[in-house]
């Protein structure tokens, strides 16, 4: 915390003390969300056939799929209220292990909710992929604020889906871990996590094992959302995973991705679920 409140001391003497998105306005502690009125984010209507083509559960009235991620959204929600969190980092050991999709059908669900808002940030910045899921080619996005200087409000994405704001990735850059923990992400996560206390905001972060981002960018979540998928990661790479995470950030939770049914899960994941 030290380091954060270095960063963001000498972001502020650099910058000002307007913030990144200091059109934002904000609200009382203890006030409902009101009614939200785009302005500055650009609203899209993303059609319904594109979204259930992508598997966005926003297109899916019900079913087996929409319970399972309301089912997600509360156990979620309730491990947040517990804690006073609301800032969650979803990665996976692995490639293609689904988190990105996790990641957007959570955001998603917690937007329907009429309680909070819901931002999603797409932080897996050298293969950003959020976009796609809402059927939009590149678009500008986090790393053009980081390094051009883009006014992150003309960068939001309001695809016409409850509570829910979109942050792309933007350009695919090599120097992830760097510009993850530089003083201005630093200052834009302080930015997201206080800005409105309704708020939650979730980052999609690149995968655990490969890259030094989730170590690194870590400690600015208050927990961690650990997505597995069944017959693909293994006993070792999750209790790699666990190890690696166990002194920067709590676990909220391990989702098993791709399940035919819980009782199938093999007894060793099992075992290393509850642990």
């Amino acid at each position: 915390m030290d380091r954060l409140r270095t960063a963001l001391q000498m972001y502020k003497e650099q910058h000002g003390r307007n913030g990144a998105s200091s059109s934002y306005g904000r609200t009382s502690r203890h006030s409902s969300p009101a009614p939200i009125v785009y302005t500055q984010t650009k609203s899209m209507d993303i059609p319904a056939s594109v979204l259930r083509h992508r598997r966005v559960m926003a297109a899916y009235d019900k079913g087996p799929f929409v319970d399972a991620f309301k089912i997600l959204r509360t156990q979620v929600m309730r491990r947040l209220r517990e804690n006073s969190w609301n800032v969650v980092g979803v990665t996976s050991p692995g490639y293609r292990e689904g988190k990105t999709l996790i990641a957007v059908n959570l955001a998603v669900s917690l937007a329907m909710e009429v309680t909070q808002t819901v931002l999603l940030v797409d932080a897996n910045l050298r293969s950003p992929s959020i976009h796609e899921a809402f059927g939009l080619s590149d678009c500008p996005g986090l790393a053009d604020f980081l390094l051009d200087d883009t006014p992150v409000e003309n960068l939001l994405i309001h695809p016409g889906i409850g509570r829910f704001i979109l942050l792309p990735g933007g350009r695919s850059i090599p120097n992830s871990t760097e510009v993850l923990t530089s003083p201005k992400m630093l200052a834009l996560v302080e930015e997201f996590k206080h800005r409105y206390p309704s708020r939650i905001v979730i980052f999609d972060l690149p995968p655990l094992l490969h890259t030094a981002d989730v170590l690194a960018f870590s400690p600015y979540t208050d927990a961690l959302l650990l997505v597995v998928e069944e017959g693909k990661t293994t006993d070792e790479e999750l209790r790699r995973s666990l190890l690696l995470v166990k002194e920067s950030r709590p676990i909220l939770g391990t989702v098993l991705n791709k399940a035919g049914k819980m009782a199938a899960t093999p007894a060793s994941m099992r075992k290393l679920l509850e642990q």
